[in-house]
């Protein structure tokens, strides 16, 4: 048997996005309450994302949404992590700004432990790329573009996007 290389890189790129999902799933969470919510997309999703990217550069003006369009036309598949958010009844925290958890929740307010227990998974998920050397960065950009596409539900509240890839060079730094 003889698999061409690119193959083979592509393949591990897929491998490593589903180890991914499985480190955001199970990295730690605020009160092991868990909404995160995880999903790879290629090809027909990943230019759909792309041309979201387009469409939100030409009604914002944001260069980077344009820039990291680019970037992800060049790589071979995508990571979206998201949290559904809501209070996770810390007892007198007031974290997010709000007296209690009762306060935010009537007031639409946002957890800021959804925000930590958002990064905390993305952190673990890039880990595993760099530990299979796959290149890789976090995208505020994408994730907008793909919230606003409904992907991972109407109910997830925010996402970070990951594209990878096995380029020469990281498309990603030097831009």
């Amino acid at each position: 048997m003889f698999i061409r290389g690119t193959l083979a890189e592509k393949n591990t790129i897929l491998n490593t996005a589903e180890r991914m999902c499985a480190a955001a799933r199970t990295a730690p969470k605020a009160r092991g309450i868990d909404k995160i919510v995880t999903g790879i997309i290629t090809e027909d999703e990943k230019d759909a994302v792309i041309a979201e990217m387009r469409r939100l550069f030409d009604e914002t003006g944001a260069a980077f949404f344009e820039r990291d369009a680019k970037n992800l036309e060049i790589s071979g598949a995508v990571v979206l992590i998201g949290t559904t958010g809501g209070p996770k009844g810390v007892p007198a925290c007031g974290f997010c700004g709000y007296k209690d958890c009762s306060e935010m929740a009537a007031n639409n307010g946002h957890c800021a432990y959804d925000d930590i227990d958002l990064g905390i998974a993305v952190c673990s998920a890039v880990s595993v790329a760099a530990n299979n050397r796959i290149d890789n960065r976090i995208m505020f950009s994408a994730g907008v573009a793909a919230k606003r596409l409904g992907y991972l539900g109407e109910d997830v509240k925010k996402i970070l996007a990951v594209p990878l890839s096995t380029l020469g060079k990281s498309p990603y730094f030097d831009r």
